[in-house]
């Protein structure tokens, strides 16, 4: 994977296909494997640039002048100004959005379209930033995820009847037992908390542009529920697609699905 320093830390990103470039931001906790599906249909048309999450993958510890979403935003827009690309097909899921419709705001010239996925860019509702605080206070006093704090965290991310013995939730489970004491302190823990004490940026959803923006969610995604991603394609304006059979990472419980949702709309926006 191709790396380039921003902010004084590397940042490792997938660079893959050729034609107009679609960029892909994850959600908090996973690496580029949470894009794998859609890096593998997309690229057969387009050139698919996936930047790995500060402290996730391949990628360097959170730079120390990273405060809030929009230093993420700057951040991938100097990911872009590196690789000499002027436009982007923008899709974020989670954290992706909520760092994605920042930059689509502050770089309107530099996003040919945009999708937001089972993100949120509302301020998080009290009791579960208060809950994701004390999970996050928990790991940065073990400075490890024990299996305890596993059971909470691994499930949030899954439709709630998925098969807990399959590969994806495995993989996702031993992944974050593997993460090691510095990654967590340095990177993890600090990334979360800006994360989920974010400000509310619901009110600059309606600059956006209704034609070249989709909203799509999870049927099932728990901590980003269906009604959050009503509420800002209404304030946006632009249409909704629920996702069948998925929870929060809707890219892998119904990746098929995903692919082909966002192979036509940017067949018509890209």
């Amino acid at each position: 994977m191709p790396t380039v320093v921003i902010d004084d830390q590397p940042l490792h990103y997938v660079d893959q296909g050729a034609g107009p470039v679609v960029l892909l931001g994850q959600s908090y906790l996973w690496d580029r494997q949470m894009w794998a599906p859609q890096i593998a249909a997309l690229s057969q048309k387009y050139r698919v640039i996936v930047p790995e999450l500060w402290g996730h993958g391949e990628s360097g510890p959170l730079p120390a002048q990273t405060r809030t979403l929009d230093d993420l935003a700057r951040q991938a827009l100097a990911l872009l100004d590196h690789l000499e690309i002027a436009k982007v097909n923008l899709v974020g899921l989670s954290v992706g959005g909520m760092w994605g419709a920042p930059l689509a705001l502050l770089a309107p010239e530099r996003v040919n379209s945009l999708v937001l996925m089972d993100t949120y860019l509302g301020a998080e509702p009290e009791a579960t930033r208060e809950k994701y605080f004390a999970l996050l206070s928990a790991i940065e006093a073990t400075g490890t995820i024990s299996d305890p704090l596993l059971d909470i965290i691994v499930p949030i991310f899954f439709r709630p009847g998925i098969d807990r013995e399959s590969a994806l939730y495995q993989d996702f489970r031993q992944s974050l037992s593997n993460l090691p004491k510095d990654r967590l302190l340095q990177s993890i823990v600090p990334l979360g908390r800006l994360i989920f004490g974010r400000s509310d940026a619901m009110e600059g959803l309606s600059d956006l542009n209704a034609e070249t923006t989709l909203v799509m969610c999870g049927r099932e995604d728990q901590p980003r529920p269906p009604a959050e991603a009503q509420e800002m394609a209404d304030r946006i304006g632009c249409d909704l697609i629920l996702i069948p059979d998925a929870g929060h990472i809707s890219s892998r419980e119904n990746p098929d699905f995903v692919n082909e949702a966002l192979l036509t709309f940017l067949a018509n926006h890209a």
